[in-house]
């Protein structure tokens, strides 16, 4: 290796190591017997990032734009890793994400899951045509948006989907969890959020928790819970994450996007 990238090396084994820590910390002050599968959120980092972290043993990277991820998943197709779609999705990137996606964390309305079925269908019948074999189907999240709960005001407030962050408000969990088991190829794993700005991460968390051991008993597939960033992951690890999203703290500060 170069010295740049030696460098590069040893700033990310540090920075792992030290998440790392503070995972298995966290888990023991949880009483947990197992720690959060790390999920290292490389969006806005080159592909040899991703590189080195799979030598360092990571195998799940999140993205959250079809065209980053598209072209670094193709990049580093030769690696044993499996990519997590976490941002916004738009139905006409559908096609595109479930060709390298293993995951799709914010399943937010009935289009999405529309326009995920029939591009998995499409890619199950082309690995049939071609005498391959079928890929597994596309697990997927609904993502929660707590956001109106949360704020100051939300008694005031009529629930409704569609805040910055996205997700569906948790009356609404229920309907497109029945979309999803009713589409080909999708399987309905669990639930994500965000904690809203301003909010209590851990309380935000505990409010996940219990709707996915509600949707759990409708549901025996769904036992995956996304929650936890760099800045609230022991939070999550408290109230039960399966998932943590990490970042910053992992790859560090964002490079500037020109």
């Amino acid at each position: 290796m170069t010295a740049s990238v030696e460098d590069r090396a040893h700033d990310l084994r540090t920075r792992l190591e030290s998440v790392q820590q503070r995972i298995a910390d966290a888990t023991e002050k949880a009483g947990r017997k197992q720690a959060p599968q790390l999920i290292v959120v490389s969006k806005f980092f080159p592909a040899s990032d991703v590189q080195i972290l799979h030598e360092l043993g990571m195998t799940d990277f999140g993205e959250n734009k079809d065209q980053e991820a598209a072209a670094k998943s193709a990049e580093l197709s030769d690696l044993n890793v499996r990519w997590h779609f976490i941002g916004q999705l738009q139905s006409n990137k559908a096609k595109s994400v479930v060709r390298y996606a293993s995951m799709v964390h914010s399943v937010d309305r009935a289009s999405i899951v529309n326009a995920l079925g029939k591009a998995m269908a499409r890619e199950i019948a082309a690995a049939e045509e071609a005498g391959e074999p079928a890929r597994p189907d596309l697990e997927v999240l609904i993502q929660v948006d707590f956001g109106e709960e949360f704020s100051p005001d939300h008694d005031a407030t009529p629930a409704s989907s569609g805040a910055q962050r996205g997700g569906v408000v948790p009356q609404e969990i229920a309907a497109l969890a029945a979309a999803i088991s009713e589409t080909q190829h999708l399987t309905l794993r669990g639930l994500m959020t965000v904690a809203p700005l301003g909010a209590e991460p851990g309380k935000v968390f505990d409010r996940l928790r219990e709707e996915l051991d509600g949707l759990n008993r409708l549901y025996p597939d769904a036992t995956i819970m996304s929650a936890g960033m760099s800045h609230d992951l022991e939070a999550a690890i408290e109230s039960g994450a399966t998932h943590l999203r990490i970042g910053s703290d992992v790859l560090g500060p964002r490079p500037a996007v020109r």
